[in-house]
């Protein structure tokens, strides 16, 4: 498999994406939204509490918690460039063409799947650099330092936030190849949030504590594994000779 020939197909998709201003807007904004929003939520919470601050125990549940939700957003914003990329060029007949060039079909789904991954997860780590930097100002007054960035901040954004964007886009992949429409596409694709909006539901009731480092591991563990059952998939059901002849 030549890494070239896929960079050639990832780029190709970038220069597409740039004319979808939906696109750009919802990878640029969402994250940043999510930002202001959870610092409004600890604000309000303060507010409730008569302008008291909140304490240090809720602090350290929450902000963990918190972190994973932009795990859910690895799992959503890859599903608008992934849906596009297959069944939007299928639909528009631009597809076939690249079929139809002398490379593998490895190459070609590795090449869309890079496509569909680095500009969400560039948006999510942008966007949790401001989430972090507004949690600060909070942490610094309430706890007396500074919270972000430790080491399981950076194992939640640099490692599982890329592999919840690779699961939501082999996910699309699969779904891809069974429908014909975008819209459709978009909405199966979406059950890929629902796993990760249930890691983020335990850590925020306390069922699961998402401030200590085992469980981040064991949870990367359960994604690597989902991404490697679901590659195994993708890749099959990613077969040139049945996208032009059997995808419906």
């Amino acid at each position: 498999m030549r890494l070239s020939k896929s960079w050639i197909i990832a780029s190709k998709d970038f220069a597409i994406f740039r004319k979808k201003k939906n696109i750009i807007y919802t990878i640029a904004v969402v994250p940043l939204l999510v930002a202001f929003l959870i610092s409004g939520v600890l604000w309000y919470a303060g507010q409730r509490n008569g302008g008291t601050r909140l304490a240090p125990a809720e602090l350290a549940i929450l902000l963990p918690a918190f972190s994973f939700f932009y795990l859910i957003l690895a799992g959503y914003l890859p599903t608008t460039i992934a849906s596009y990329s297959l069944v939007g060029e299928k639909v528009e007949k631009s597809l076939e063409p690249l079929l139809a060039t002398p490379t593998t079909d490895s190459e070609i789904l590795l090449g869309k799947s890079i496509a569909a991954l680095i500009l969400p997860v560039a948006g999510i780590l942008v966007g949790s650099t401001i989430f972090m930097t507004l949690m600060d100002l909070v942490t610094r007054s309430h706890l007396g330092y500074y919270f972000f960035p430790n080491l399981n901040s950076d194992i939640v954004f640099f490692i599982m936030v890329p592999l919840a964007a690779l699961l939501s886009v082999e996910w699309n992949v699969i779904i891809s190849s069974k429908v014909s429409d975008i819209r459709i596409a978009q909405q199966f694709g979406a059950l890929a949030v629902i796993p990760l909006a249930g890691i983020y539901v335990t850590g925020e009731i306390g069922l699961i504590d998402l401030g200590i480092t085992n469980n981040l591991l064991y949870i990367i563990a359960a994604l690597a594994a989902i991404d490697v059952i679901l590659f195994v998939l993708a890749r099959a059901a990613f077969r040139r000779e049945e996208i032009l002849t059997k995808w419906k």
